[in-house]
Parts: C-alpha cells; sequence; structure tokens
C-alpha cells in the first residue's frame, strides 16, 4: 500500500498569505493529500476557513519588522528554536513536498525543508517579491508567481499560476453582477490588516456627501481595525447610513459577491478574489510598501479598465465623492467594469498551483 503523500504548508500572519495556503490545501485534500500547516499565533487566526482535515501547527518564529529593541535581540534566537522544532518533525514525517507563501512564519518550514534536501517550492503572491520569499528564492526547486511579470533572481526557476483562490470564490465567481439601479445597492470596504485607518477616515465622509435619493438606496459592508470601529458605526449612525461595519467579515468572498462596488486596497489575494468573482472595485494601494507590491498587484485590474486606481495622496473626501457619483449614475460602465473585472480572473489558479506541487513530488 503506497503512503499517502503530506505536503506542509508554511505561512505568514496575514490573510494574504493564508488564503492562498488554504486554497492549496482544500485542492490537494481533493487529490487524496494529507496537509499539514506550519505557522505562528498571529496566522491561526486566519485558519477558521481552512477545512478540519488540515493539521495546524504553531509554531515559533519573530520578525525584525515590529517590536522594540529587546524583541529585535530576541528575534533570531526565535527564529533558530522555532528551526530546530521543524528539523524534529520533518524528520519523523518526511513530508512529499514544502511550499512556503511567505512571511516570517514560513521561515522554519522552509529552513527545515533546505537543510533536508526535501523538494520545496515558494509562492509569491504580491508582483514583487516579498523578504522572506527573496532569502528563499534560490534555495528552493521552483517558485511560482501570482502577478504577471513579477521579477525573480537570476537562475531562479519560475512559473506563472496565478493566485489561488478560495473554494468558496470559485463558486461565487457564477453569480451574475448587477449593475446600479433604483433598488438597494451594496458596497463592500475593507482594508486588510494594514492600512485600512485611511479607508475609515475618508470612505464614511465620502458617502454622507452623496445626494440624500443615492445615500438612502446604499448599504455599506465596511471591514474596520478593532479600534476604528465605534467611530465608524457612529459616523454612520449620525449621518443615517445603513452600515454592517466589522474588524472581520467571515463571509467577505459572499459580501463580494453582492457588491455593486468593492473598495479596498490592492492586496494580492483581494486582486484575485475581485476578478475571479468579476466586480468593479476602487484600488488604493499602501502608499508606506517599499517595493511598490500593490501598485504591482492592480496592474491588470485597472490596464484591463475592471479597476480605478486612486493613489493614497490623492484619496480624499472630495475625489471619491466625486467618483461615486459617477459610477453610481453610470449602470452601463458599471456593468463593463464588472466584465473587464472578471476577463482578467484567472479561476483555474488553484489547479494550476496543484499540478506544480504533484510534478514536484513526482521528480523526487
Amino acid at each position: 500500500m503506497s503512503k499517502v503523500p503530506l505536503l506542509v504548508l508554511a505561512a505568514g500572519g496575514t490573510g494574504g498569505h493564508m488564503f492562498p495556503a488554504q486554497a492549496l490545501a482544500e485542492a490537494m485534500l481533493d487529490r487524496g493529500w494529507r496537509v499539514k500547516l506550519s505557522t505562528d499565533r498571529r496566522g491561526a487566526n486566519y485558519t477558521r476557513g481552512f477545512p478540519k482535515e488540515v493539521e495546524i501547527e504553531v509554531n515559533l518564529s519573530a520578525t525584525f519588522a515590529r517590536g522594540g529593541i529587546f524583541a529585535k535581540l530576541v528575534t533570531p534566537f526565535a527564529i533558530a528554536i522555532g528551526i530546530l522544532m521543524m528539523l524534529a518533525k520533518i524528520l519523523v514525517e518526511r513530508p512529499s513536498v514544502v511550499v512556503g507563501f511567505g512571511g516570517y512564519p514560513s521561515i522554519p518550514a522552509l529552513s527545515a525543508a533546505t537543510l533536508l534536501g526535501l523538494p520545496r517550492m515558494l509562492h509569491e503572491q504580491n508582483g514583487v517579491l516579498g523578504k522572506v520569499n527573496q532569502i528563499f528564492a534560490k534555495r528552493v526547486n521552483k517558485v511560482a508567481f501570482g502577478i504577471w511579470p513579477t521579477e525573480l533572481p537570476e537562475g531562479t526557476c519560475g512559473v506563472y499560476t496565478g493566485n489561488p483562490v478560495r473554494t468558496a470564490v470559485k463558486e461565487l465567481s457564477r453569480v451574475s453582477y448587477r449593475p446600479p439601479g433604483g433598488y438597494p445597492m451594496s458596497v463592500l470596504v475593507f482594508g486588510g490588516s494594514q492600512g485600512a485607518r485611511i479607508l475609515s477616515d475618508v470612505v464614511p465622509r465620502a458617502f454622507a456627501e452623496l445626494p440624500c435619493d443615492l445615500l438612502k438606496a446604499l448599504r455599506i459592508s465596511q471591514q474596520v481595525r478593532l479600534e476604528d470601529r465605534e467611530r465608524v458605526e457612529n459616523y454612520y449612525l449620525k449621518h443615517g447610513i445603513l452600515a454592517e461595519v466589522e474588524p472581520f467579515f467571515v463571509d467577505l468572498p459572499a459580501r463580494m459577491s453582492k457588491a455593486q462596488l468593492v473598495i479596498c486596497r490592492s492586496g494580492a489575494s483581494s486582486v484575485a478574489d475581485i476578478s475571479v468573482i468579476g466586480r468593479p472595485s476602487i484600488l488604493v494601494p499602501l502608499a508606506v510598501a517599499i517595493r511598490r507590491e500593490q501598485h504591482a498587484n492592480a496592474r491588470g485590474l485597472v490596464d484591463g479598465h475592471g479597476a480605478i486606481m486612486v493613489e493614497e495622496n490623492d484619496f480624499n473626501v472630495k475625489s471619491l465623492t466625486k467618483l461615486l457619483n459617477s459610477f453610481f449614475t453610470d449602470p452601463q460602465r458599471a456593468s463593463q467594469m464588472a466584465k473587464n473585472a472578471k476577463a482578467c480572473g484567472l479561476a483555474n489558479a488553484t489547479d494550476r498551483l496543484a499540478e506544480e506541487v504533484i510534478t514536484l513530488n513526482g521528480k523526487t
């Protein structure tokens, strides 16, 4: 009896890393593999949507990007301990393939797999390699990337797969878009783990400036940082705007499928979901991203006329109010944007990545 192959996924503590990992986990379970996820405590918060068959391992890791001097001094020791822990686990289980999705929590599993010479690969969601993926790009068998083009180090074996989307997203791609009209209309607003503050500051005030007849027809779903929830909720209430304000929407893909418009940052997973479901969007790339990866992520949707990109410096109440007015009064344009967005989607990206995993396993 042949041994069931084991896939170890290593992913960091943001939805941008975890959602593609979840998508691959679903696909590999369907193909009869065992799947384990290696992450940290922060990443474990994003595992609610993972299939119950996926074994979740919370390991020790750390980042130099957060905390004070003491935290930075401790970071190398935490990473080293995490690597030793993963070495012990991997020596026992000998996974068939290890796939890293970026973020510091992926370092222990990728390091252990590298030291033991196991088949390993990376998936880069953004149009620019993240810091951890830069470190490991030349130390893995291949690098799959989600945005075309993504610049890879010379000598790296790269393959374009697109960004995997979860099963729930693929299923919602069948939901038809309903253009703006004289009925309750939905708008979805979210900012990701970084940079949601400016959306909380600007979006509610821009909605409040819209004509009363249009405002009465709108239903807002806005995902905010926990510390902003009360003030955003109160602002909407004060101005009589129907809005649901939460720190996290478990059913974000479903809300996206019902939306006439999406306003968000251009994180790689967000762009992938928007394009596969096919919804018009206003994208606000994170200005502090030094590699400008969110600009690279947005490029395809914007060039394909499925989204409007607004630089953070230009994202203010006046500019957004003008955009919202023009969007909701031009249903034909909205419909065309939805079609264009869907044309940019790569619904089979998960299958393409899964096949790369299987191929890598077959070469061992």
